[in-house]
């Protein structure tokens, strides 16, 4: 009786050693496996900071194609849920300007790591192939980064129904002086206006302007804000001012005001 109560007590000690091994191997396994997680490529906690850069692109419906266009569009949207994309990505239609009908789509506050690392670059190609390329032209796409000694906001746009899309194009070589004749006045600025350089995507220097507005009423009252400095005028070559209405289905993880 006493070697058999020795041995069941050999036994138990084994057992807790055991179960101390498993338990040590399992906490590591999920250290590790929390580590893996935030290393991967496009997670949640990657995109947990915000950066100031932004993708803003153009597509050009096809003739008589708006409506098998933005049913593709939305289809799209769809792979992006499924793929559990974490970015978020607003869609406008061009309601005012040349180019009127157009669809705008970007996606704000990103860091450069963050843009190096967009979720399943192939299978989202594949998809925007299957989908939204049969029916428009991709007209431009281009890198900017947001510049907040010149506006009044955060950033990221808030999603208003309205927004007035300003693109300015200017003289070679007056990039600095157009920023600091616009850093002067910002302390002047009473609502949302958001100033982007462009890094890449066409000819520079190139700024573009988000002013995000509840109704076209509110676009128009703020003229007076529209207006750019005197001191920039001989700095420009060209300005296009466009008002483009937010559409939240072909939008993704945007939250309408």
């Amino acid at each position: 009786m006493t070697r058999i109560v020795g041995s069941l007590s050999r036994i138990d000690v084994f057992a807790f050693a055991s179960v101390s091994l498993m338990k040590r191997t399992l906490a590591g396994w999920l250290a590790s496996a929390l580590v893996g997680a935030l290393l991967l490529p496009g997670t949640v906690l990657a995109e947990s900071s915000s950066g100031p850069y932004a993708r803003i692109a153009v597509l050009r419906p096809n003739d008589g194609d708006t409506v098998d266009f933005e049913a593709g569009y939305i289809r799209h949207l769809e792979w992006h849920r499924q793929a559990k994309d974490p970015w978020t990505w607003y869609g406008w239609t061009v309601w005012s300007g040349e180019r009127q009908r157009w669809f705008v789509y970007a996606t704000f506050g990103h860091t450069a790591a963050s843009l190096s690392n967009s979720v399943s670059l192939a299978e989202d190609e594949r998809d925007n192939i299957a989908n939204v390329t049969p029916h428009a032209l991709f007209a431009g796409n281009g890198l900017y980064e947001y510049l907040p000694a010149l506006s009044r906001g955060t950033g990221i746009p808030q999603a208003t129904p309205r927004m007035e899309f300003t693109t300015v194009e200017l003289v070679p070589g007056s990039g600095k002086a157009f920023e600091a004749a616009l850093s002067a006045r910002q302390s002047a600025l009473q609502d949302e206006t958001l100033w982007f350089r462009m890094l890449s995507g066409g000819p520079v220097p190139r700024y573009v302007r988000l002013r995000p507005r509840p109704t076209l009423a509110a676009i128009l009252d703020s003229s007076a804000e529209q207006t750019l400095p005197d001191k920039t005028n001989p700095l420009i070559a060209k300005t296009t001012i466009e008002i483009l209405n937010l559409r939240p289905t072909m939008s993704y993880g945007v939250t309408v005001n």
